[in-house]
């Protein structure tokens, strides 16, 4: 129940980004992305490793189906060239930062009796806490059970209503799936 709940503020935090996510990808520069035309899930998945899914998880898989045959990948579920694996984990930050400000403070001078201004500048603390979310997908090859592709998307998380988490996650998926450059069967990156 606890992966659910992160998947589901991660999806949240992802939704809350006015930019989107922060996404990133790395890929294998050994993996020949020719010979992969197939995808498959991993069984069970890392989201899922407590024994049972989400409907967060089920839209993250019909989202990551719906980019992977954009591509031309087929799914197979018997013998698959690559699996897909994909994992959600929310952890709480802090940012400290200064602030410049300046003030005035009034002093009496008893030479001039009047009260002086003065001013002072100073640096103020500022310290943010917020709950950050990674949804991370990883590509691996079946055949040598070794990552070829991972790409990840990174944001801050906030409560949202189920139909709003679905959407932040379907928008994440996509995010991650910009960042792949392969069709089905192509060595050569797709424009």
């Amino acid at each position: 129940m606890i992966h659910v709940l992160c998947a589901l503020v991660a999806m949240a935090m992802l939704a809350s980004c006015a930019s989107g996510p922060r996404v990133r990808a790395e890929l294998d520069p050994e993996a020949d992305f020719s010979r992969y035309r197939s995808y498959a899930f991993y069984e069970p998945l890392a989201m899922e490793e407590s024994g049972y899914g989400s409907y967060l998880s089920d839209r993250i898989k019909t989202s990551i189906r719906r980019e992977m045959e954009a591509r031309g990948y087929v799914f197979d579920a018997q013998s698959p060239d690559l699996r897909v694996n994909f994992q959600a984990v929310v952890q709480d930050k802090t940012d400290v930062y200064s602030v410049p400000r300046t003030d005035i403070q009034y002093f009496y001078s008893y030479r001039h009796r009047h009260y002086v201004a003065v001013p002072v500048w100073y640096d103020q603390t500022q310290v943010s806490r917020y709950r950050e979310g990674t949804l991370t997908v990883d590509l691996v090859d079946a055949a040598r059970n070794r990552l070829v592709w991972t790409g990840d998307a990174i944001g801050r998380v906030v409560q949202r209503t189920p139909q709003e988490r679905s959407a932040a996650a379907d928008q994440a998926v996509t995010a991650i799936f910009a960042q792949f450059p392969f069709a089905a069967g192509s060595r050569a990156a797709m424009p």
